[in-house]
Parts: C-alpha cells; sequence; structure tokens
C-alpha cells in the first residue's frame, strides 16, 4: 500500500512564501507521476502542478512564475515551493501519485493566506 504523507502547510499573509512536502512510502517511487492539488470551501479539487517521472513540470495559469514543483527521488518527496502567495490560494493541498491505473492522495494539508 502506498502512503502518501503531506507536511508545511500553514498560515501566512499575502506575499509571503509557504514550502510543502509530501513524503510517500514504496519502493518505485521515481517512476510515479506526482501532482499537487487544491480545493478551496464549496469549490472541486483543481490541478496545481504536476512533474513527470523524467521531471517535466506543468501548471495550472493561476500559480505560474509564483509556484515551483520538485522532486527528490533518492528521498522520495515531491514538494511545492509557494511565493508571492495570495488570498485565492487558501486551500486544503494534496499530494497526489499516479502510476498506470493507479492514483494514490495524501490526507492533505491546509494553506491559509490572510493578514
Amino acid at each position: 500500500q502506498v502512503q502518501l504523507v503531506e507536511s508545511g502547510g500553514g498560515l501566512v499573509q499575502p506575499g509571503g512564501s509557504l514550502r510543502l512536502s509530501c513524503a510517500v512510502s514504496g519502493s518505485i517511487f521515481s517512476r510515479y507521476a506526482m501532482g499537487w492539488y487544491r480545493q478551496a470551501p464549496g469549490k472541486q479539487r483543481e490541478l496545481v502542478a504536476t512533474i513527470t517521472s523524467s521531471s517535466i513540470t506543468n501548471y495550472v495559469d493561476s500559480v505560474k512564475g509564483r509556484f515551483t514543483i520538485s522532486r527528490d527521488n533518492a528521498k522520495n518527496t515531491v514538494s511545492l515551493q509557494m511565493n508571492s502567495l495570495k488570498p485565492e490560494d487558501t486551500a486544503v493541498y494534496y499530494c497526489n501519485a499516479h502510476f498506470g491505473v493507479y492514483y494514490y492522495w495524501g490526507q492533505g494539508t491546509q494553506v491559509t493566506v490572510s493578514s
């Protein structure tokens, strides 16, 4: 069973930064495509950023230039560096691992951007 554990969420002022991390159990992490999703209250879960097994990245337009996704295959972790945070970035952020027909999710971590 693959387990994903997110960390790094919290409260930050507009313009601030946070770094989310996701630790993934299992021996084939390097083969997973990884992603970060978020869900704000009353809204559907949306894709924020993805990184393939070959480290090709993709971002939703609203975070381009502000967020950076990265992976460390030696540590089985994926991170999301979030800069210039805005109140509209407030959401629960979820880590996702995808391999073939298999999708795995973490429990989520709250990010709140407020003054």
